[in-house]
């Protein structure tokens, strides 16, 4: 992945930090073999032993960065934001430079890959990025809301990280599950304008975006969507809190990063009370008895919650199928059960690790295995 990056993104104008652990041997000789080749590639390896949060990995990144700087007596720009399986776009670069000269940061879109086998469980993210970074996103953006960071695909002007450093040591904060979407909290706090930015490349009319794959099983994408959970709606609750009382459109955008807390208990209510429905129906066929049926308010609200249902399927068909053409939108209606599903098992999980955290314990970083993608795929993929 390290020369797929390099082989896209030409020129000497960045150098790539890759951050490793002192624990993992086979990651320090890989990276090492691509860094005595290539100049820009800078091997930084940790001090702890990993597993360690991801912000605490930035963290070291961070620092090798300053001795460079102070080495070179020069300080870079920006700071671009990846994981090691992202396929970057190779005019990435080029939209970062365009907009972080008049923004805090810049995030592109983030397109996840469909997983072979794994049409379901690791074609939801496709779904949900979809609306994500289709709608919720850019409405964010028209709000003045703080707008959270993917943590892949971001740049973030280096003075602003400096001013997060001076505040509490260092620029991302080791004790978070969810350091990317924290970090895009503080800086609209500090009165930084992020701009999510959906560019398509002059010369391939491609989307400027970054293309990864997801957790491709049921237990990978329960324990990644636990951590976003635990990170963002409970424990990220209590350390983020809530912004300025008069910008309500903030408060409204963080209640809907929030309300799992309160979706999926009525979630789970909904789908015991659908099961126990049809079994009721089968009970009165096999006794020859006929329902009760419903009547006033209640058939009202059921007909209305309907409604709704499907305007949200609507909208998710509608935000797949323009980016991603028909195919996927027809799958994204089943993936919605499958999402679902999803998200009651890693509900569940989120709240014993929130537990966990409250009654003192160490923060443990469940780390996500990744597929990395081969060179056909990602080429195509990226002229997609």
């Amino acid at each position: 992945m390290l020369r797929a990056t390099l082989a896209r993104w030409p020129g000497s104008a960045y150098h790539l930090y890759v951050g490793t652990y002192p624990n993992d041997a086979a990651t320090i000789a890989a990276v090492a073999r691509v860094a005595g080749e290539d100049v820009r590639v800078r091997l930084v390896i940790g001090t702890h032993p990993g597993p360690t949060t991801k912000a605490d990995c930035l963290n070291t990144l961070w620092r090798a960065l300053l001795r460079d700087e102070a080495a070179a007596g020069a300080r870079v720009d920006a700071i671009v934001l990846h994981d090691a399986e992202d396929v970057v776009h190779p005019a990435e670069l080029r939209v970062f430079a365009a907009w972080i000269a008049t923004h805090g940061a810049v995030q592109l879109p983030v397109v996840p890959l469909v997983a072979p086998g794994s049409r379901l469980v690791s074609g939801h993210y496709l779904d949900e990025f979809a609306q994500a970074h289709g709608a919720t996103l850019p409405v964010r953006q028209r709000l003045g809301a703080g707008m959270p960071l993917a943590g892949v695909g971001c740049a973030i002007r280096r003075d602003l990280l400096q001013r997060i450093a001076d505040r509490r040591g260092a620029p991302f904060d080791a004790a978070s599950l969810t350091e990317d979407y924290e970090l895009g909290l503080t800086l609209r706090a500090l009165g930084a304008r992020c701009a999510f930015v959906r560019a398509f490349d002059t010369e391939s009319g491609s989307l400027v975006a970054v293309r990864a794959f997801f957790p491709a099983t049921l237990s990978a994408a329960v324990r990644q969507k636990a951590r976003w959970m635990a990170g963002i709606a409970l424990a990220g609750w209590d350390r983020t809190g809530w912004g300025r009382w008069r910008d309500l459109g903030d408060h409204w955008m963080r209640m809907r990063d929030r309300r799992v807390t309160l979706a999926m208990p009525v979630l789970a209510l909904a789908y015991c009370a659908l099961i126990l429905w049809g079994v009721s129906g089968a009970l009165h066929l096999v006794a020859g008895t006929a329902p009760h049926g419903l009547e006033g308010w209640a058939m009202q609200l059921l007909t209305f919650n309907a409604g709704l249902l499907v305007w949200r399927l609507l909208m998710r068909v509608l935000l797949v199928g323009c980016s991603h053409g028909w195919r996927e939108a027809a799958w994204s209606i089943p993936r919605m059960l499958a999402a679902n599903a999803i998200a009651l098992l890693a509900a569940r999980r989120a709240l014993w690790i929130y537990i966990g955290l409250l009654r003192g314990g160490p923060l443990r970083w469940d780390k996500t295995a990744h597929h990395f993608p081969g060179d056909a795929l990602e080429s195509r993929r990226t002229a997609a």
